[in-house]
């Protein structure tokens, strides 16, 4: 095990709201520079969301994708939902009550969207991956399944059901033309497409679901009618969304609300601090930063993040966040290539937690 170095910090106590890719790589870094901190989420374990389309066809995998907080961070962790920040009084309040006093503030709530690609609840480890588990019954049930999304996640999905089960008939229904995501080469978005009619997947393209309200979802059913406005109409048995992420706001809105982003994500200077509050930092999916959002992005500004709390203690400079000084290369395969191989997917575009 490697030393670790301690920082003489003085009153500092650091908050970090959301243990996502962004979150947890903050309190580690606090932890190893033995600065107080306290790591805030709902859920009792960080969730490698990347791989939570495996889980949702193999069984046995979910177990695999959630990590305790408590046994990485110990006593810096509270499990809790974020329903204020005041930042009068410079604390984090608690759905129960509690008040967690901060001098600084890491917001790395991430983004939030519909199960089984996020799981965002108030939740147990336990509870999260028998969610899991029975999305793989669900799966398993069903002969036909209908994929509402083609951005990587509604691929990935569609992809993951043809191999584990490729007697099942499997239709990915998306409003535009090119399937994954925007930031991808254009050759890595045909690849990805030609990947998954090899597999045998029906595409829909440039079709939107326009029943999806009345629809079950992620549940089987003996007979569900899917209807698009093209006039299209899938009889199947499971209908599974992987579109409508969105950034989760929820816990700063209300505190931030005049330093918000069309998109509900946080305004942030050179240095991720939030528009005017020099002590409080956002990283990953809630800071307005124009990069890919990606797991590993979150990782390189919670590093500022980190250095900047103790450069400004320290009266140092503080260490500015150049999005353009990291460019990010797809892996030299399909998005949907993990899959393949009953791998963790390795394309980490799109929103993470």
């Amino acid at each position: 095990m490697g030393s670790q170095v301690s920082v003489d910090m003085g009153a500092v106590h650091v908050v970090v709201v959301g243990g996502g890719f962004g979150g947890i790589a903050a309190a580690s870094q606090l932890q190893a520079l033995n600065i107080p901190f306290t790591l805030v989420d709902m859920k009792d374990s960080f969730h490698h969301n990347v791989a939570a389309l495996r889980a949702s066809v193999e069984s046995g995998f979910a177990k695999k994708t959630f990590i305790s907080y408590s046994a990485t961070f110990k006593e810096n962790f509270r499990q809790g939902l974020v329903v204020e920040i005041d930042l009068q009084n410079q604390t984090v309040l608690l759905e129960d009550g509690e008040a967690l006093p901060f001098s600084h503030l890491i917001l790395a709530t991430g983004s939030t969207g519909l199960f089984p690609g996020k799981f965002n609840q108030v939740a147990s480890l336990e509870v999260a991956i028998q969610a899991y588990e029975d999305m793989v019954k669900q799966v398993q049930r069903s002969q036909s399944v209908v994929v509402v999304g083609g951005g990587s996640a509604g691929v990935e999905m569609a992809a993951e059901i043809k191999t584990e089960f490729p007697e099942k008939e499997v239709t990915l229904i998306h409003s535009q033309v090119a399937l994954a995501d925007k930031e991808l080469l254009p050759c890595v978005r045909q690849e990805a497409k030609e990947i998954l009619l090899q597999k045998g997947v029906q595409l829909l393209l440039s079709e939107r679901v326009n029943n999806l309200e009345q629809l079950p979802l992620n549940e089987y059913r003996e007979r569900i009618q899917v209807h698009t406005d093209k006039g299209t109409e899938v009889a199947t048995n499971l209908v599974i969304v992987c579109n409508g992420i969105r950034i989760n706001s929820s816990a700063y809105r209300s505190a931030f609300e005049s330093h918000l982003a069309g998109n509900g994500a946080l305004r942030v200077n050179e240095y991720l601090q939030v528009e005017g509050c020099s002590h409080v930092y956002a990283i990953g999916d809630c800071a307005d930063v124009k990069e890919p959002k990606m797991a590993y992005h979150a990782g390189l500004h919670a590093s500022v993040a980190v250095a900047n709390i103790v450069n400004a203690r320290k009266q140092r400079p503080l260490k500015a966040y150049k999005p353009g000084g990291t460019h990010y290369r797809p892996p030299p395969r399909a998005p949907c290539q993990g899959a393949a191989a009953k791998q963790t997917p390795l394309l980490e575009t799109g929103p993470v937690a």
